[in-house]
């Protein structure tokens, strides 16, 4: 039980910080080579900044200075990725108190609960990311795809495969929390039927034989009177 939560958490957390890598990487779609006259100038874009580089290494970024002339689809896929930060972020803190191994978090039973709410919070995070992820990439290939588009066409970039990567450990990780959960509560069950079993035989034993058998309680009773007649 201890191990597959200590896996667990630590492929969470590994998801959340990919997760953080993939929102802070500028290189959300990069402009193709096939189409571009220039090879040795690139241009690269982010949620949060649009970026133009060449072969020397020497690169330029212009940050999105507005909020509201933004894309739509680029608002939507800047609030699945912060939310997942956000899921993640108390989802380790649930995970942290309802593991087997930690001193803090209360009884066995709220631990296994706590762990149980990790597992969702991540399960969550992960299907924020990779939404967020999978709208971006959707609207880059349509585009590249699309020939009535005239404007430059961009591939997909690094930090949609490291978001797709840490959604998928995310998803993994908090499935084992979730399975974890589950285990504990059938290990639990069993248990719990056999000592009340148990309890029960013991205080039946305990009992005189004359209250458990009425017959012979019933002949001692005559055999008392009888005597004195």
């Amino acid at each position: 039980m201890f191990g597959m939560q200590i896996l667990a958490m630590v492929l969470c957390v590994s998801g959340i910080g990919a997760i953080v890598v993939a929102i802070t990487s500028n290189e959300w779609k990069v402009t193709t080579r096939a189409s571009s006259v220039i090879t040795a100038t690139w241009v690269f874009q982010g949620l949060w900044m649009n970026c133009a580089g060449n072969a020397l290494g020497s690169y330029h970024c212009r940050p999105h200075l507005t909020i509201f002339r933004v894309e739509g689809f680029l608002q939507a896929c800047r609030a699945l990725m912060i939310s997942a930060v956000v899921i993640g972020f108390f989802g380790t803190v649930l995970g942290f108190l309802g593991m087997k191994c930690t001193k803090i978090g209360g009884s066995d039973q709220m631990k296994s609960k706590m762990a149980c709410a990790a597992g969702i919070l991540f399960i969550l995070s992960g299907l924020c990311t990779l939404s967020g992820c999978s709208l971006y990439a959707h609207k880059t290939t349509t585009e590249f795809f699309d020939p009535s588009f005239v404007s430059q066409k961009y591939e997909l970039g690094t930090a949609l495969f490291v978001g797709w990567s840490g959604a998928a450990v995310c998803l993994l990780g908090g499935c084992i929390f979730c399975c974890s959960f589950a285990a504990e509560c059938n290990r639990s069950r069993p248990g719990y039927s056999h000592a009340k079993a148990r309890s029960l035989m013991s205080l039946r034993s305990r009992e005189p034989k004359a209250e458990r058998d009425p017959m012979a309680q019933g002949f001692s009773k005559d055999f008392k009177t009888n005597s004195y007649v």
